[in-house]
């Protein structure tokens, strides 16, 4: 391996840490670095006073592109947009806990709310530790202009932000008691788990069945999950704990086939918020590394 190799290697799970942050999907996310390493490939590296601000800056700027051309595509898109798990580890095992967090799939979905522009800013200080200086270079604007990002960011996250946040032992706990009750078809339970106002979320992206529009209210929760459980009870499914992106999800298969991925919000004591992704685009590359016997698994 040639040094600018090894050196595009050394930054890489940095480099694509960023870009999957921006972008929500690992197949972007390995685009952008496609572009990048081609562009580093013709960039004379020896000439440069410092190779991790040239690459970040680079897969930030082509990050930022193919977000403002995803935005108008998600616009579009049939039904809830959720983002795709995470498979490999993007980040050094000494990273910081806020760095993990950044890396939840709720908090991945709450980026949507940002502009592109806000999003880049508020990563680049906020997650990856660079001054608004630092990140201004890298995204060609004023000092002041990128704090202004990142504060509007804060107050936009702020105020999408779950009312409550709990530990993943605690949204396990909770999860357990849902794939119960699912398994056994149990109404009651059911009615026990969910909060009064909770909210469901699905990702079919037209792919599969999915409820297309966000649903509020424990009932409603409580009536769409005994019609999926009765409706499934006689075919072969299987239900596991996993952790994904650094946080308990539930995982389903129907007749050996990855239909599920579901992950929660709580109040502690009931689900205030479930997001289930169904679309089979988004869950191909965890299906691969998956089954439904096997794995690293919660239970």
């Amino acid at each position: 391996m040639d040094h600018a190799t090894a050196l595009f290697q050394q930054h890489r799970p940095r480099l694509l840490g960023l870009a999957y942050r921006m972008l929500g999907t690992q197949s972007d996310a390995e685009d952008v670095l496609h572009d990048a390493w081609l562009r580093w490939h013709q960039q004379d590296t020896d000439a440069l006073d410092d190779a991790e601000a040239w690459l970040v800056t680079v897969t930030t700027r082509i990050a930022l592109d193919r977000l403002r051309r995803a935005k108008t595509e998600r616009e579009h898109y049939t039904g809830p947009w959720l983002p795709e798990p995470l498979i490999e580890d993007v980040d050094q095992p000494e990273a910081a806990l806020e760095r993990v967090e950044s890396l939840n799939l709720s908090f991945l979905a709450l980026l949507e709310r940002l502009s592109p522009e806000e999003r880049a800013a508020f990563l680049l200080v906020q997650v990856f530790d660079y001054s608004h200086a630092e990140a201004a270079r890298m995204l060609e604007i004023a000092e002041d202009a990128c704090r202004q990002r990142v504060h509007r960011a804060r107050q936009r996250l702020r105020e999408g932000r779950p009312r409550f946040t709990h530990a993943p032992d605690v949204q396990r706990r909770l999860l357990e008691k849902f794939r119960d009750a699912l398994e056994q078809a149990n109404v009651p339970a059911l009615q026990a788990l969910f909060a009064a106002d909770a909210i469901h979320l699905a990702d079919g992206g037209g792919k599969a069945t999915a409820t297309l529009r966000p649903l509020q209210g424990g009932d409603r929760l409580v009536r769409l999950y005994s019609i999926i459980a009765q409706r499934y009870r006689d075919l072969p499914i299987v239900h596991r704990l996993q952790w994904i992106n650094g946080a308990p999800a539930l995982l389903t298969w129907v007749d050996a086939t990855l239909a599920t991925v579901a992950w929660i919000e709580t109040d502690g004591e009931r689900i205030t918020s479930i997001h289930s992704l169904r679309n089979p685009e988004k869950l191909a590359r965890l299906e691969a590394v998956t089954n439904p016997l096997g794995g690293t698994s919660l239970s």
